[in-house]
């Protein structure tokens, strides 16, 4: 079997997280997986809806992630929501405690894609938004959408 270079495109995307939260750190992060749950991601299945990564000790673990059993799997099928270690460099692992450990920070799962043939997944650290930075941001956003159409109108004729 040849291993692909570079990234694939993603398996799931967590876009409610870039909503919900303000991204301030992003780090790509490896995956310890079962057989069957590397056979499930390579069918395009896995949602990271809920997940999010925690500490416990000095380890990161992806929790809440949910990655369907195999169809074509026996009883060594996986549990769909069990919890995932995380595999990172030591001092990157102490520099997200150490900013997890601030009051509001919250490890989000953004992306989970293949990289050369093993399982990555996009971790950043964020702060909740209010109600009303969510609400800025989207009239944010569609006040840009109205200016670049606005624009393109007025390019055709």
């Amino acid at each position: 079997m040849v291993k692909q270079t570079g990234r694939d495109k993603p398996i799931a995307q967590n876009r409610k997280a870039r909503h919900d939260y303000h991204i301030e750190d992003v780090v790509e992060a490896g995956l310890v997986l079962t057989g069957t749950e590397v056979k499930s991601l390579r069918q395009g299945r896995a949602s990271l809806v809920d997940a999010f990564a925690a500490v416990r000790g000095n380890e990161l673990w992806l929790q809440g992630m949910h990655i369907p059993e195999y169809k074509h799997g026996t009883w060594t099928n996986h549990e769909p929501r069990r919890t995932r270690k995380l595999l990172l460099h030591k001092d990157e692992v102490q520099k997200l405690i150490r900013e997890v450990e601030q009051q509001g920070v919250s490890l989000i799962p953004l992306s989970l894609y293949f990289k050369d043939g093993y399982a990555k997944v996009e971790l950043a650290t964020g702060r909740g938004k209010k109600d009303y930075d969510k609400r800025h941001a989207l009239a944010e956003r569609q006040a840009n959408r109205e200016a670049q159409r606005a624009l393109s109108d007025r390019n055709r004729h």
